[in-house]
């Protein structure tokens, strides 16, 4: 189990599911670190098809450049599956991320720097 295992998720170290009595809510990183004045570009991606790596791709390209032009903090949280872990077929975990994951946490922008 992460700390950004849902609610219900049943993971290898959490087989019966994470409960907010056991391990409290999922934490929102993204919406946390978009918080943080030296934060200067957080987005969210997902890693569910071919298209959504592409973004994921330039979202990274585009931390990086901001890193590179010294802006500040840049942050790339990613939605991805872990079928071993959690007792799924490859093709049933990319759908929980895309079903479950997603609502959660939406996949977005969070802030951009001004040029970017």
């Amino acid at each position: 189990m992460a700390p950004t295992t849902l609610i219900g998720q049943k993971t290898t170290t959490s087989v019966n599911g994470r409960t907010v009595e056991q391990a409290g809510l999922p934490l929102r990183m993204c919406e946390i670190l978009s918080q943080i004045d030296c934060a200067v570009f957080v987005e969210r991606v997902m890693l569910n098809n071919p298209a959504n790596v592409r973004k994921a791709k330039a979202a990274i390209k585009k931390a990086l450049d901001i890193q590179d032009a010294r802006l500040g903090f840049t942050f790339v949280e990613f939605l991805s599956s872990c079928p071993t872990n959690w007792g799924l077929a490859p093709k049933d975990a990319l759908k929980f991320v895309e079903q479950n994951m997603a609502e959660y946490y939406p996949v977005r922008n969070f802030k951009t720097p001004e040029g970017f």
